[in-house]
């Protein structure tokens, strides 16, 4: 059972409606919404966010992911169905969700691949969502946010 309502908090809606506007930064670049949304996916399965894995799950479907693709994001180094800039944008989401077990954050090697493959306003949107996307998955993971309830376009009503 989650634990608090952000919405039914007076404090908490006026911060969740800044939150997911600030998002729009991210879902208004030039970085593809498909790939937006499998690096939401793949940061929220490293954190558990169940909420989370949810949303990103069906806004990468709605967004026209195949099945095929978003069930295999948590194997995407074992499969054949990501392409070079897609693993190089999963990689960072990785490497950048998973601070405390890398000290190094993310590799030279990552970052190098990242900056062939976008451009630097792409890039400041995938390390913007990289933040946002851990941020949120603290606050589901804290108040166990639990997935299932999500519909396409929720993030969308909360902006508006």
């Amino acid at each position: 059972m989650t634990r608090l309502d952000m919405f039914g908090n007076e404090l908490g809606a006026r911060f969740t409606k800044r939150f997911a506007n600030a998002s729009l930064v991210i879902t208004q670049s030039t970085l593809p919404e498909a790939l937006q949304e499998l690096v939401a996916l793949r940061v929220s399965q490293i954190n558990g966010c169940g909420w989370c894995v949810d949303a990103h799950t069906k806004e990468a479907a709605a967004a026209g992911e195949s099945a095929v693709r978003i069930n295999l994001v948590a194997a995407w180094r074992e499969s054949s169905v990501f392409g070079a800039a897609e693993r190089a944008a999963l990689a960072l989401a990785e490497e950048g969700t998973r601070l405390a077990d890398a000290h190094t954050g993310v590799s030279d090697e990552t970052w190098a691949r990242v900056r062939e493959h976008f451009d630097e306003d792409q890039i400041a949107a995938l390390v913007a969502m990289v933040a946002m996307v851990n941020a949120a998955n603290r606050m589901g993971v804290i108040l166990r946010q639990q997935g299932g309830s999500y519909h396409p376009g929720l993030f969308a009503e909360m902006t508006s």
